[in-house]
């Protein structure tokens, strides 16, 4: 008699005290009351959501390169074979299905740079996957199963704003390729936002199991729904320590949207400012409490910030009523609006609180002009881009830049083996200012003895001399 009143108050007092702290999330959140309760099973929750989670194969083709044949001595001698062995690379990892259509999410870094992609179901059916979306600023990536017209099994999206530290929480992949694998833990953090991994530092941490392999993979709450994909891990041994990290399943949404309606890249809001941290001695002339918040460093002209009438050192508190702790935090937030319509953002201006109306704009992107140069010159191979505000905006440049860009590199390009870095800014070749990538594709038809390059690098102006 005296142990069953004894429970019943034990249980009392932690139902209040969780209710103290967060009086909504209380009412359908509680510790086990009993013994009983603790012998309780997720097994109902695994068997419903195992067949959307899979395993994803990429493979691509690589030449299998003698480093011998770099030597010029050796070439003279011995010439170059007319064929170079070719070598097979793999990788593995997980992903989730989210579609009944066949649409799979998983990370970019799983299928990086694939000839050929293949999915396996837990029923261990394979089909073959082509890419329909990549998504290098979030590393998601989508999926599609080929000659498939049967409905699978799909996870539907919590609403990962919701999920509070201390949420049960399961991680399923396939882990070191030994099969599909289910882990469980806590959700240990929320908007982690110092990984580096990512545009978007805004990641889920759990001490969830996970491990090489469950990259892609789902982590799924109490409900059986999609709360994040697993990303990436913290390890000094290469295996699980308890800290990884997921994206959530708001940012992975947007992705899957933008796959749906036929779109090869994700349009977001632009903001049309520059943001910046808030450090101790900022947060001390500011006269705030704490340094928290993201300061307005520069505002572009008639951009979706000017017109709302935001200012340099503004500082954003909030967005549609979530708070702002730092610019990544903002980024995430405003990233996952939907397009169209205004967000209300919290401002401190001199002290006082304003409340502005940002439209949900895209950023202009005229003018881009993208190519690969493939004319014989020291940027063989570099894939440019004219500078535009979308594109400032992708790379993290002052709005006000131009130039021609170089967004990616071929692997063994001639621009690669000269050190140029995706990044770069280049401004000018032989003394000729290179304003879009026209420019810099005329000029890399010449056949100059000397290229004399300036470009950006970091926000540093670098001059280089290549021989011809």
């Amino acid at each position: 008699m005296f142990r069953s009143i004894w429970t019943a108050v034990v249980t009392a007092l932690c139902i209040a005290f969780s209710a103290q702290f967060n009086p909504a999330a209380a009412q359908d959140r509680r510790v086990p009351s009993s013994p009983v309760e603790l012998r309780l099973s997720y097994a109902p929750i695994v068997q419903r959501v195992q067949p959307a989670v899979v395993n994803v194969y990429a493979a691509k083709v690589v030449q299998n390169r003698n480093p011998l044949l770099d030597d010029p001595i050796f070439r003279r001698f011995f010439g170059v074979p007319g064929q170079q062995q070719e070598q097979v690379q793999r990788s593995l990892g997980s992903g989730v299905i989210v579609d009944t259509s066949g649409l799979v999410v998983t990370n970019v870094h799983v299928i990086e740079g694939a000839d050929q992609v293949k999915v396996s179901l837990s029923d261990k059916r394979e089909f073959e996957a082509e890419i329909v979306l990549k998504d290098s600023r979030s590393d998601l990536a989508v999926l599609r199963l080929k000659d498939s017209k049967e409905k699978f099994p799909a996870l539907e999206f919590t609403n990962s704003d919701e999920l509070l530290v201390g949420d049960v929480v399961l991680a399923i992949g396939n882990p070191f390729g030994v099969g599909q694998t289910v882990t469980h833990g806590i959700i240990s953090a929320l908007a982690r936002t110092q990984v580096g991994i990512t545009d978007y530092q805004f990641f889920i941490q759990t001490d969830a199991a996970i491990n090489p392999g469950n990259s892609g993979g789902a982590l799924v709450d109490m409900n059986g729904r999609l709360a994040g994909i697993n990303t990436a891990i913290y390890s000094r041994s290469g295996g699980s320590q308890g800290i990884g990290f997921a994206i959530p399943a708001n940012m992975v949404r947007v992705v899957v949207a933008s796959a749906k309606s036929g779109g090869k890249a994700v349009k977001r809001p632009w903001l049309g400012a520059k943001l910046q941290a808030v450090t101790p001695e900022i947060a001390e002339s500011l006269g705030l409490r704490s340094p928290t918040g993201a300061l307005v460093a520069s505002v572009v002209s008639g951009g979706p910030a000017a017109k709302a009438g935001l200012k340099s050192s503004d500082l954003i508190t909030g967005i549609d009523g979530q708070t702002v702790d730092d610019p990544n935090a903002f980024d995430y937030r405003f990233a996952t609006r939907p397009l169209g319509g205004t967000a209300q953002i919290d401002v401190q201006r001199g002290g006082k609180p304003l409340k502005l109306a940002v439209a949900l704009e895209t950023a202009p992107d005229a003018g881009r002009n993208e190519l690969v140069v493939t004319a014989r010159s020291p940027f063989q191979g570099a894939k440019v881009s004219t500078i535009t505000p979308a594109v400032a905006d992708e790379l993290h440049l002052d709005a006000d830049t131009e130039g021609v860009v170089i967004t990616d590199l071929g692997g063994d390009s001639a621009a690669a083996n000269v050190g140029f870095q995706k990044g770069d800014i280049i401004l000018a070749v032989n003394n000729q200012k290179i304003a879009k990538t026209a420019d810099l594709e005329k000029i890399a038809k010449d056949t100059p003895r000397l290229w004399r390059i300036t470009l950006v690098r970091g926000g540093q102006q670098i001059n280089v001399t290549l021989s011809g």
